[in-house]
């Protein structure tokens, strides 16, 4: 199983990568444009897995620029208690 096709997963493996990023040194603007970047691959070219990503999706098809880097910094703040460090 894939770790798209589970939210809870997903979010454990974001928070892990969020965790690898902040202890490489990497400041908040980095991590902030990272997520935008990463967010805005998987909704043009990643198809959802499960019913939250389709929202996101969704959501982030819609979304002006400034509000695709909105839920990129929403979604970095979900994480930041997620994963296994």
């Amino acid at each position: 199983m894939s770790v798209l096709e589970n939210w809870d997963q997903w979010k454990d493996f974001l928070g892990d990568r969020l965790h690898h990023a902040q202890s490489e040194g990497l400041d908040q603007n980095t991590i902030s444009q990272l997520a935008f970047e990463i967010g805005d691959y998987l909704a043009q070219e990643v198809e959802a897995k499960n019913p939250q990503e389709k929202v996101l999706a969704d959501l982030w098809r819609v979304a002006s620029e400034q509000e695709q880097h909105a839920i990129a910094n929403m979604m970095v703040k979900l994480v930041q208690n997620e994963g296994t460090l």
